[in-house]
């Protein structure tokens, strides 16, 4: 059974969680503040945490840096912010999804769904070296790209930024990491930078451009490579 930690301090949201996981098999426990939640982590080890930002005794973002500390459970936001520096705050302290209030019972539990398979979805191993789609292939060791039986060139920046995007399937990878990681710190708010370059990646990779199938973007947030 798929245990999930609910942390919400509003006991009706709480309630309506609780009876629509438990409806569906999944084992829940609650905790209405942040003191709690790090407790009932520790102790219960869920598979999933939700988690809302605005606790009574300290701000989700603490919570989710605190968790980060010693797991990689998925963690996903559940807010009333949408601002989108609120929304990069959490993803870049280690939350793994955004969801913002309010949200759809069906879109939410889709999502924690979602989470559940990230977490059985293996990440790419060491020795892996090839990774294939139905519309190109990418050697990691060779730094080579083939579509259509020909060699796509690549710059040096576009390769890079496929390479992060590739190693991490299925997961979101943050614009502030991707910028930090490709243009360094000093360049880390030059979103218009990541926009130019995805562009082109999806020029030279994807049957359609403007509707990616493997390059997607999460407004916003940042981006996630699907196979």
């Amino acid at each position: 059974m798929t245990r999930v930690l609910v942390v919400e301090d509003d006991p009706q949201l709480v309630r309506a969680l609780v009876i629509n996981m438990q409806a569906r098999h999944y084992g829940v426990d609650a905790a209405p503040d942040g003191a709690t939640a790090l407790r009932l982590a520790a102790a219960q080890r869920p598979d999933v945490v939700m988690l809302d930002l605005g606790l009574p005794d300290m701000d989700g973002v603490d919570v989710i840096k605190a968790l980060r500390g010693w797991t990689r459970t998925p963690i996903l936001v559940l807010s009333a912010r949408q601002g989108s520096d609120e929304k990069v705050a959490a993803l870049d302290a280690g939350a793994d999804d955004y969801i913002t209030k309010p949200f759809s019972m069906d879109e939410l539990l889709a999502r924690l769904r979602a989470a559940v398979r990230r977490t059985e979805d293996a990440p790419l191993a060491p020795e892996t070296t090839l990774v294939a789609t139905a519309d190109f292939s990418i050697d990691l060791l060779a730094k080579k790209v083939v579509r259509g039986g020909r060699d796509v060139r690549l710059t040096p920046t576009e390769w890079h930024l496929l390479e992060i995007l590739v190693s991490n399937p299925r997961r979101l990878v943050t614009q502030k990491q991707l910028l930090q990681e490709v243009w360094g710190v000093s360049q880390s708010n030059k979103t218009n930078y990541l926009r130019v370059y995805m562009a082109q990646l999806r020029r030279k990779l994807e049957n359609d451009p403007s509707h990616p199938r493997h390059l997607i973007t999460e407004p916003g947030m940042g981006y996630r490579f699907e196979a």
